[in-house]
């Protein structure tokens, strides 16, 4: 690849990035039935068809968004390959980050709601993402059995379900506070009272 061939695709793939950010800000704003594909363009300094260059629907942004920040954030989790205990205190910290982060958690509260309508372009993913989740939590909590750090009558499946369901809610409070409630502590304290050994 040439210099010059390598300068147009980091050029394209900071494009791309920046009408993900936007993208995310205004789906955060607006949710995604009420965001636009024409403000986005211009929040970027590029012509709708610009765009949509990039972007061909506004359903394949969306799940690009989407998809970005489950990657960002399942990375983040698995760094070090994190199980049983290490994996829920992750999740603990993954709440802090959060609160770092309010359009990404009014992006995800916003489009998830929505997303419950069948028709919607985002409800598979979100079956899916919820699915995959739970299932993933369940499995920490199982691997803190085997580790002999699970408090007994804790069933590892119900647990990874309460906590997502925690996780979620806590953020709807958080968003609702204006970033006053304490989602990490709130969801430490939680893990804590499950465990036999420290968090």
């Amino acid at each position: 690849m040439t210099a010059e061939a390598q300068r147009g695709y980091a050029k394209g793939r900071a494009k791309r990035r920046e009408i993900l950010d936007q993208a995310m800000s205004l789906f955060g704003e607006a949710g995604y039935r009420g965001a636009s594909l024409r403000v986005i363009a211009t929040r970027c300094g590029m012509s709708h068809p610009g765009l949509l260059h990039h972007f061909p629907t506004k359903e394949s942004l969306l799940l690009a968004v989407l998809e970005h920040r489950d990657e960002a954030d399942g990375a983040w989790l698995s760094v070090g390959g994190t199980t049983g205990v290490d994996r829920l205190r992750r999740f603990a910290e993954l709440a802090a980050l959060n609160a770092t982060r309010r359009g990404i958690v009014e992006l995800f509260t916003v489009v998830s709601a929505e997303a419950t309508a069948a028709d919607h372009p985002a409800h598979a993913y979100f079956v899916r993402r919820y699915r995959d989740s739970v299932s993933g939590a369940g499995l920490a909590y199982l691997q803190a059995r085997d580790e002999g750090a699970l408090r007994d009558g804790i069933d590892p499946e119900a647990a990874g379900q309460q906590l997502i369901a925690l996780m979620d809610g806590l953020q709807v409070q958080w968003l609702l506070a204006d970033c006053a409630t304490d989602m990490a502590g709130v969801l430490r304290a939680h893990i804590q009272a499950q465990l036999t050994v420290r968090l």
